[in-house]
């Protein structure tokens, strides 16, 4: 059975082709009115994933929810609706990662607050809204972050962190994006959106994910984008 992505409809068509050739369905998320344009297709902003447990806020549910099928995941509609300014686009930007639900949560939906109850999930609350944004999940135990709340926070539970320079990361309308938007684990490869040797800290990032065993991918004909993540389902 193929294993389903999740990838902003605007990603760029090299990604898409990749993902494709190794076998993977891509689901493309549309944009919607509901948010601000620049972050209006990203996949972190209407989906989060909760162990195999995926939520999906209604508006982009009802716009991809023939594409999903039902036999390898368990999806729910969550019940926040997105708004257009911060912190109205953050509710479902959070990083579930091994046994540690990460997030500011009193903007996190309540569906994926009720998914984190039911898997005993510790919660860790972080000042940083666009959680997921900010945030490489390497393996459950290992994270890449421009972001030193997140890090702060995340250390004393002994997560291995690589903390990175903020910026080189693009994103249309804003000064920068950050690092997690433009990347996601697929398979056993974190995927870049473009040109990671173009990042300050290319050899820290690369040589952090390959001590772990697993391969780096990224795509040196484009810069490097924040998509709002590349999410394996």
């Amino acid at each position: 059975m193929r294993k389903k992505v999740f990838l902003s409809e605007e990603a760029n068509k090299r990604l898409k082709e990749y993902l494709s050739s190794k076998g993977f369905h891509v689901i493309p998320i549309k944009k919607t009115g509901n948010v601000y344009g620049a972050i209006a297709s990203h996949p972190d902003i209407y989906v989060c994933k909760v162990k195999q447990e995926i939520i999906i806020e209604e508006s982009q549910y009802q716009l991809i929810k023939e594409k999903l099928g039902k036999e390898d995941a368990n999806y729910h509609i969550g019940k926040s609706v997105l708004e257009n300014k911060y912190p109205g686009t953050i509710k479902y930007n959070a990083v579930a990662l091994g046994s540690f639900f990460i997030h500011s949560q009193k903007y996190t939906d309540e569906k994926i607050l009720e998914v984190v109850k039911k898997n005993e999930m510790q919660v860790i609350n972080v000042k940083q809204g666009y959680t997921k944004c900010n945030t490489v999940i390497v393996d459950d135990n290992s994270i890449i972050t421009s972001d030193t709340g997140i890090a702060k926070a995340l250390r004393p539970r002994g997560i291995d962190i690589l903390l990175i320079g903020k910026g080189q990361v693009k994103l249309p309308g804003f000064e920068y994006g950050f690092i997690g938007g433009a990347s996601g684990k697929v398979g056993n490869e974190i995927l870049f959106n473009g040109n990671l040797k173009d990042h300050q800290d290319f050899y820290a990032i690369k040589n952090f994910i390959e001590a772990r065993g697993i391969e780096v991918k990224y795509f040196e004909d484009y810069p490097l984008e924040d998509i709002g993540s590349i999410m394996e389902i």
